[in-house]
């Protein structure tokens, strides 16, 4: 058995650490490491096949991963209509109900039963939400002094430099 050999750069450390300059970088012989490549027929074969098979699979696996994600789009969709479908069910066993069709034929066409008073109520609205009234109105003119033409461009120049329109919030 022979004595096993270590790499000098493991017994003794290279730099300045030692005292000794720096090494310059190894020049590695192309030659010689090519040259303890060996390629066998069946190497070649081997790797022409792994060549040959990764060039068949990358086009399907990327076909693969497309259908995956449309099968995941569509089994979403399938749940949103199912809910939807659970919804109208639904509402379809609420007017089997006589007594639903009757709450609705009340609220919405205002319909009654023979002999009851419907009273109807104009002004059906909180008192905290109505406008607070206005103070009398005077008999004189008074004429304010006020440059109408400045006044005009201001407001549409503000208007039309506005970010969004005045009132188009949710509804």
């Amino acid at each position: 058995m022979t004595p096993r050999r270590t790499p000098p750069s493991s017994s003794t450390p290279a730099g300045p650490a030692n005292g000794s300059a720096p090494r310059a970088p190894r020049a590695v012989d192309v030659r010689g490491w090519v040259g303890g490549i060996r390629l066998s027929g069946f190497m070649v074969i081997m790797l022409s096949l792994v060549i040959l098979g990764a060039w068949v699979l990358v086009p399907t696996l990327g076909t693969y991963l497309d259908q995956r994600q449309r099968i995941a789009a569509l089994e979403h969709s399938v749940q949103v209509t199912q809910k939807q479908i659970d919804a109208l069910t639904a509402e379809r066993e609420r007017w089997n109900d006589p007594a639903y069709i009757t709450a609705q034929a009340r609220e919405r066409l205002f319909y009654v039963k023979p002999g009851e008073v419907v009273y109807l109520i104009d002004n059906d609205i909180d008192p905290a939400a109505q406008p607070v009234e206005q103070g009398p109105v005077s008999d004189t003119v008074k004429e304010k002094s006020s440059d109408w033409a400045g006044q005009l461009l201001r407001s549409v120049t503000g208007a039309g430099l506005a970010k969004t329109a005045a009132g188009s919030g949710a509804r």
